[in-house]
């Protein structure tokens, strides 16, 4: 996977915090970026109520496999696609770019399943977050 493989980015800015004793971004860091630019895709594009909405996706799996560092200071482009589109979950797909880079510093995949918010019972992913998920479906 290259930058090509992904139809949409979010820019992050690195942090000091993120960086750990070794001088480089901590490992639990990529996991906060890859629900960064996923919910940031749901909210702005698929009309998301975080706070109130009935319905919310609850992370159900993840993985990261590591290929180089980051480090503060600098940017992360954070690519996102869809890579499995069912009833009421989605695999995500990512990639975190260093700054200028055209291969990934790490890649992921995150699970969603969509539930009511009120019993956590799953339900279909709501006609507005699917449309933007086919979207970026890869």
């Amino acid at each position: 996977m290259d930058r090509t493989s992904f139809p949409h980015f979010l820019a992050i800015t690195l942090r000091w915090k993120d960086n750990d004793v070794y001088g480089h971004v901590n490992n639990v860091e990529y996991y906060s970026f890859f629900d960064t630019v996923i919910n940031d895709f749901l909210v702005r594009a698929g009309g998301l109520d975080i706070h109130r909405g009935e319905v919310i996706g609850l992370c159900v799996d993840s993985q990261c496999t590591f290929k180089e560092s980051l480090e503060f200071p600098g940017t992360v482009d954070a690519g996102l696609r869809a890579g499995q589109l069912g009833n009421s979950s989605v695999r995500y797909e990512i990639g975190l770019f260093r700054d200028g880079s055209d291969q990934p510093a790490a890649t992921g995949r995150f699970v969603h399943v969509f539930v009511a918010r009120e019993d956590r019972r799953p339900v279909p992913i709501p006609d507005r977050i699917r449309q933007a998920l086919e979207g970026i479906t890869g």
